[in-house]
């Protein structure tokens, strides 16, 4: 198992998270925004030790990268998709032949950002770095937010097994149950198969 790289993202001020831009929070607080009804523009890669573990997760990841430090060269770009998908840097799982990597390279040069942005999942709260705040206050903030509405759609859903993750803790139903403040059977109701997946994959980094 290799240890994920920053240093080279960091060393070449690749930027791979980044918060809203456009969208206009429905409240401010000191310790970041909340989102009513969900922001698609939060971008925060690399921000569990889940690994990439498909060849689509890939593709996704180097869009989002494409999108964010759009004043990159191609030889740039290419030089850190390589990055990304070789497996000994910690990125992905796999290990990627040369010929899938171009290819995803040379689709992603295609691209039009300013009118194809990467597809993401809504946000509702979004802490800020610096906030100072422990995982259970911040869970407790989650729950206080997003929970009063009595249901859990999947964005809340994901919001409470992120800062679940946060705390190095093994994601499980009764937990985000507890943090949204609603019944087991309301998340077994609620949660998708891709948050079923992304459940299983930031647990096995537990």
């Amino acid at each position: 198992m290799f240890e994920r790289n920053l240093k080279y993202l960091n060393d070449n001020r690749i930027l791979y998270r980044r918060d809203p831009i456009d969208d206009i929070p429905t409240k401010q607080y000191d310790w970041g925004w909340y989102y009513e009804n969900g922001t698609f523009e939060c971008y925060a890669l690399f921000r569990s030790k889940a690994k990439i573990t498909t060849y689509k997760s890939l593709k996704w990841h180097l869009i989002v990268l494409g999108f964010l430090n759009q004043e990159m060269t191609h030889l740039q770009f290419d030089t850190l998709a390589r990055v990304i998908a070789n497996k000994k840097n910690g990125y992905i799982t796999f290990n990627c032949p040369t010929d899938i990597i171009d290819k995803i390279i040379n689709e992603i040069a295609l691209i039009d950002f300013d009118n194809d942005r990467p597809k993401n999942k809504p946000r509702k709260v979004i802490f800020r770095d610096n906030s100072g705040l422990n995982t259970k206050q911040k869970q407790q903030i989650i729950g206080k937010l997003i929970g009063r509405q009595k249901k859990a759609q999947p964005e809340d859903i994901y919001e409470a097994m992120l800062t679940i993750n946060d705390n190095k803790e093994k994601i499980t139903i009764k937990k985000i149950a507890t943090i949204l403040n609603v019944s087991t059977r309301t998340i077994y109701r609620n949660i998708t198969n891709g948050l079923v997946r992304e459940k299983k994959l930031l647990n096995e980094e537990i």
